[in-house]
């Protein structure tokens, strides 16, 4: 058996075989401007032959930096991971984060307690994902002095967040309704959790308001406008459309606060009987990849998923580094994709 095999190299084993002392061995693997580069790299030498490696713990402490990013969400990551819009914004985060020689973890209630799963990240800062920025996890990530970005949160003027003008863009949709004649409109709404309560300031609230001013423009009551929630998954938009089937609801059209419960949306209206667009219009928000492969092509909200996970790493990055510890907030834009989800409502229904 090889010895390698049997036996770990320590770093008094390369510094004995390199001839310098142990502290020169650290400063090539963490300092390496500390050495002369013929030095350092003698080291570095020396040490892979002997089959040496750092322990990971002892150089996080000794650089004082995990060279870990958390991204922390509110939900399950069963739950966030088979939605398909989180899984474009972790591909930005991913991008940016791989770019500068950071790893990720993510973060997500522990035995259902976020706040536990917090106390066990070795992470240098966060990007949290939906949470209330009063939560008592911000407030305990604020107290250890983690550097945290907000994703899609109430905007705080003394904290760092991203948000996408989601008024502007659910106004769009609105408007896009009310212009082919849709009177009859349902809107289906993302169900608040105890880590994500129903806020004005809220995606929820802000998307509501967008809706509100679009459905204005034809003089719809908003305030008794038909309504319903759920969650935001496939499942949830298909739960959504069923319970307000039951309880008698004949829309022309739906306003959805998310693709993938726009999704959810088709495939009800399927069940029950109608043709999208010819009985139902559809329009979601995000414009994930599947919207353009759904039958039909989903219209919907585009909303820069993918840069909005990159902004996030770099915004958290500048603030680990300490160049900016109170960044300006960030309102990434949004616009109207039409596909072939909604049409005119059938001659007799729009005034329905």
């Amino acid at each position: 058996m090889d010895q390698r095999t049997r036996y770990r190299p320590r770093i008094a084993d390369v510094a004995r075989e390199a001839g310098v002392s142990k502290t020169a061995v650290s400063f090539a693997f963490n300092r390496p401007s500390r050495l002369a580069p013929a030095t350092a790299l003698r080291i570095r030498t020396v040490a892979e032959n002997l089959g040496y490696r750092p322990d990971p713990v002892a150089r996080m402490l000794t650089q004082r930096r995990t060279w870990t990013l958390g991204v922390m969400t509110p939900q399950a990551l069963a739950v966030v991971f088979s939605n398909p819009f989180f899984a474009m914004f972790s591909e930005g985060v991913a991008l940016a984060a791989e770019h500068e020689g950071y790893a990720l973890d993510f973060v997500s209630p522990l035995r259902g307690s976020l706040t536990r799963a917090i106390e066990r990240a070795m992470v240098d800062g966060v990007i949290a994902v939906g949470v209330a920025p009063d939560s008592a996890e911000v407030r305990q990530l604020r107290a250890s002095r983690i550097p945290v970005v907000m994703i899609d949160s109430s905007p705080l003027t003394d904290m760092a967040t991203i948000e996408i003008d989601d008024e502007s863009g659910a106004f769009l949709a609105a408007k896009h309704l009310v212009e082919l004649g849709h009177r009859d409109i349902l809107i289906v709404g993302i169900e608040s959790t105890p880590a994500t309560p129903p806020a004005p300031d809220g995606i929820g609230g802000r998307r509501l308001r967008g809706y509100q001013r679009g459905l204005a423009l034809a003089g719809i009551d908003t305030t008794s406008a038909n309504s319903v929630v759920g969650s935001s998954t496939v499942e949830g938009g298909i739960a959504a459309l069923r319970r307000s089937w039951e309880d008698g609801l004949r829309p022309t059209a739906a306003l959805v606060m998310s693709d993938a419960m726009a999704i959810g949306v088709l495939r009800a209206a399927r069940d029950v009987g109608l043709s999208v667009p010819e009985d139902l219009s559809v329009v979601g928000f995000d414009d994930i990849e599947m919207s353009r492969h759904t039958c039909p092509p989903l219209t919907t909200v585009h909303q820069p998923i993918r840069i909005k996970g990159q902004t996030a790493v770099r915004m958290l990055l500048s603030m680990i580094d300490g160049g900016d510890g109170h960044p300006a907030p960030v309102v990434l834009q949004t616009r109207l994709i039409v596909r072939h989800s909604t049409a005119r409502p059938r001659d007799g229904d729009a005034r329905r």
